[in-house]
């Protein structure tokens, strides 16, 4: 089992993590006062300016698209696993300063996957450029949505159209200016086998019937490309909206969560690291009863466990990378549902641990630390909570022990 970085994986991150270096943390700053600006003037999802210049100069460097083997030159999953983890470093920025922001990565995959040549021609090239931005629509208020086979949503068929009806929240990338398309997922047979009666349908935002009725904030805090609620009500698109096969819309996303745990997971990481690296400087500088904070027994004991605890989440997100590189996801299910345990459970004990380091700071508005801890704590409801991947492994080792036990 080979964890570490491809040659050309390793001169990729190389690349980035210069990049990260010398342009994405001097912007940092920069970042948060255009964004407070925008949010003054009532511009709460404008991306400040300074993103669409790291953009342009990452682009130029061909630090693009490095989730989507077709256009990296042959990334693995494993490579872009430990590229993630770097982006997290800088996760407001980094991210979708490279073109590789949830939730449009995902939407590409899945575009790329199952598209026709028109709907690639008329969505996934602008969104690889970095143009347009998505939306990825399945969660429900009114239902259980961890079971995607609960998703109400009507898709009725109508002579050369479809006919959405139903409501949707929690959708990522919504409330952005440049969002201009939203993958949907509802039902188009509801009398088919219980996983086949799902759909997708490209949906342009602008579609008459389609209303954002409200962003979502976490813990008080609004993403800059927002969480919406949203409303369909009689919208029409024609069929060749359709994305795959009717009654494929449960199997199309299995194929998109798979994969997007690798990234979120990974990028978690990379804000835990983060999180550790800010608690190791501020012990150290921090005085307390006649010394250095440092040299408290307990942050030393809180430092070595968040090592730990990182690197073991670390090393089981990259054997995930390594089984869905070489076998599927499909054959990755065990791994797959750990890691979106294990990774945010790990960052979120980590900043955490960071925040009483800082004392008061930890929880104002002067580090990144609350922020950090908003955005982690959200991951174990994002592509499914804790308790349907516990279940899914549970169910896992259970049928594993039934074919392994002997007689």
């Amino acid at each position: 089992m080979q964890l570490g970085l491809s040659e050309r994986g390793s001169k990729v991150f190389t690349q980035v993590s210069a990049f990260m270096e010398s342009e994405v943390f001097p912007a940092e700053s920069l970042y948060w006062e255009q964004r407070a600006e925008l949010i003054a003037a009532g511009e709460l999802h404008t991306v400040p300016p300074i993103v669409e210049e790291l953009k342009i100069k990452a682009q130029v460097l061909g630090l693009w698209n490095l989730f989507l083997p077709s256009l990296s030159d042959g990334l693995g999953a494993v490579d872009y696993a430990y590229l993630a983890e770097r982006m997290g470093w800088s996760i407001d920025i980094a991210p979708e300063a490279m073109n590789c922001a949830a939730p449009d990565t995902g939407n590409m995959e899945i575009l790329s996957m199952f598209g026709t040549s028109e709907q690639k021609a008329m969505w996934l090239e602008p969104l690889t450029q970095g143009k347009i931005r998505s939306a990825f629509t399945m969660t429900e208020p009114d239902v259980g949505s961890s079971d995607a086979t609960n998703i109400q949503l009507s898709i009725q068929r109508d002579g050369d159209d479809y006919l959405l009806n139903g409501r949707k929240w929690w959708s990522s990338g919504i409330m952005d200016p440049r969002c201009q398309i939203l993958i949907v997922m509802g039902k188009t047979d509801p009398s088919a086998p219980r996983h086949l009666q799902q759909s997708m349908v490209l949906v342009p935002l602008a579609t008459p019937g389609v209303t954002v009725i409200r962003d979502l904030s976490v813990f008080g805090y609004h993403d800059q490309h927002g969480h919406g609620e949203v409303t369909f009500e009689d919208v029409r698109v024609p069929v060749s909206n359709l994305l795959g096969e009717e009654g494929g819309g449960f199997a199309i996303a299995q194929a998109r969560l798979g994969p997007g745990r690798i990234h979120h997971c990974m990028r978690t990481i990379g804000i835990a690291e983060r999180a550790l690296s800010m608690m190791v400087e501020r012990a150290q500088k921090r005085e307390v009863f006649g010394g250095p904070l440092i040299n408290q027994g307990v942050i030393q004991e809180w430092i070595a466990e968040s090592r730990i605890a990182i690197d073991q989440a670390r090393l089981l997100t990259l054997k995930a990378a390594w089984v869905i590189e070489n076998f599927g996801a499909k054959n990755a299910r065990t791994e797959i549902a750990a890691i979106k345990v294990v990774a945010p459970r790990a960052a979120l004990q980590v900043i955490d641990r960071a925040m009483q380091t800082f004392g008061g700071a930890g929880i104002g508005p002067d580090t990144l630390l609350p922020r950090m801890y908003a955005g982690v704590r959200s991951l174990r409801f994002a592509d499914g909570p804790d308790e349907v991947h516990l279940r899914d492994l549970a169910r896992l080792e259970v049928k594993n022990h039934e074919i392994t036990k002997g007689p």
